[in-house]
């Protein structure tokens, strides 16, 4: 809405007004300088099992690792599980790097969202809802747990998707591959549309997917899948 010349720029604080909706006096007495602001918007059902909300990304993905925590609850694994909510993702990643120094995680998955296709969306680098969990491939994700995430899908007989990055991932993936000697991650991202909009909407499949794929790899790890990984780095390098 905003005329040519001032869109992709910053808001001036001359054209930027929040009006709460209080009386002047007690804006003056509740209110200071450098309070954060939200919108306030609930949760809502749509058709065929999908919602929109505030702030799925990343609720989706807690939600993802909560499933995948219930899933492991019913099945016997040999391999401790840290789940970690991050904070600061979208701005410096210091809760994926702080997390991964303070864990020292053999392996991780990082979960976010992706884009899901939907009205004026571009058809490269979307996902439809409902067509399950995109497992990334690029410079932040090991292909060996990219090739172990999707054996685990197939074993499920789970529909996934495949997303690429050229560079950074724009995840968590880059500060939890890169803490103290580098660790081994994956990623998983749920489709979803209107991204970092008030009615941001997924499909709850979608989600409930990604956390049972999680839930069975981590099932299906033994004591020779961090060797396995290194044997398979080196094949590759001496295919190159």
């Amino acid at each position: 809405m905003l005329p040519e010349e001032k869109r992709s720029k910053p808001f001036g604080y001359e054209e930027l007004v929040v009006d709460v909706g209080l009386p002047m006096a007690t804006v003056e007495a509740e209110i200071s300088v450098g309070d954060f602001i939200s919108f306030r918007q609930p949760l809502r059902k749509l058709l065929n099992g999908r919602v929109t909300g505030k702030a799925l990304d990343n609720r989706a993905s807690v939600a993802a690792v909560t499933v995948a925590l219930d899933y492991l609850s019913q099945r016997q694994h040999s391999w401790d599980v840290v789940a970690v909510a991050t904070v600061q993702e979208e701005t410096r990643l210091l809760g994926a790097f702080t997390s991964a120094h303070s864990q020292q995680p053999d392996l991780a998955i990082a979960i976010d969202v992706t884009f899901g296709k939907g009205p004026g969306a571009s058809d490269t680098g979307t996902f439809e809802l409902g067509s399950g969990p995109a497992l990334d491939l690029g410079p932040n994700v090991h292909t060996g747990m990219y090739k172990a995430l999707k054996k685990t899908a197939e074993s499920l007989e789970m529909s996934i998707e495949t997303g690429t990055h050229s560079r950074a991932s724009g995840t968590d993936a880059f500060g939890v591959q890169v803490a103290r000697s580098g660790i081994p991650t994956g990623l998983i991202s749920i489709p979803l549309r209107y991204m970092h909009t008030m009615v941001e909407s997924i499909d709850l499949k979608d989600m409930e997917r990604c956390g049972r794929l999680m839930g069975e790899f981590i099932a299906q790890l033994d004591d020779k899948f961090l060797d396995g990984l290194a044997a398979g780095m080196m094949e590759e390098d001496s295919k190159q």
